[in-house]
């Protein structure tokens, strides 16, 4: 089983207890991030004076700046999209990005990352394309990752063509993998 990068270097570095204490803190800040960015898309301001949220601020304002700068509808944001009969989940927003129907999710992260590193950021968008296909008779054929560290790096993972299609066979994949699973244990 493949270990994380946090186990591998991290947690041996700084313990357990920071080690939670570090990804605590990372969940709240993109967690106030998320909060920032859903009502900036709504039209709305929303004032977070913890340090978190200051934070969150910033990197939700590089992200508007840097990435929002691309969309060109809005179809929702939050949306709860579903497949029928098999899954479910919430993505961030929805509509038409750079001239394409996508989905589009935003990410915080401690550091920059390298795209060998998103591939469940990348299943989760193709789920989600392929349960709003589903429900709203769309063609999504591109995901976006929007994603900032504390530092205010941006980075911008766009996901559509081949690559978009093989990780839907491989999301179909390991849902038909689970649903095995389950079958099994019963």
């Amino acid at each position: 089983m493949k270990k994380s990068r946090l186990f591998k270097g991290g947690k041996q570095k700084v313990g357990e207890k920071e080690a939670e204490k570090v990804k605590n803190n990372a969940a709240t800040r993109g967690t106030a991030m998320h909060s920032y960015l859903e009502y900036h898309i709504a039209g709305q301001g929303l004032l977070d004076l913890t340090e978190e949220g200051v934070e969150a601020k910033r990197m939700a304002e590089v992200v508007v700046e840097k990435g929002l700068s691309d969309l060109e509808e809005i179809w929702g944001s939050e949306c709860v999209l579903y497949y029928p009969d098999l899954y479910a989940g919430q993505t961030d927003l929805c509509g038409i990005y750079q001239g394409r129907e996508s989905i589009v999710d935003f990410k915080q992260s401690n550091k920059p990352k390298r795209e060998e590193y998103i591939g469940d950021y990348y299943l989760q968008l193709v789920a989600y394309a392929m349960a709003h296909d589903a429900v709203y008779n769309t063609k999504i054929e591109q995901g976006v990752i929007l994603m900032c560290t504390p530092d205010l790096f941006f980075q911008k993972f766009v996901l559509n063509g081949a690559r978009f299609r093989q990780y839907k066979w491989e999301w179909l994949r390991r849902l038909d993998e689970y649903y095995k699973k389950i079958s099994q244990s019963k």
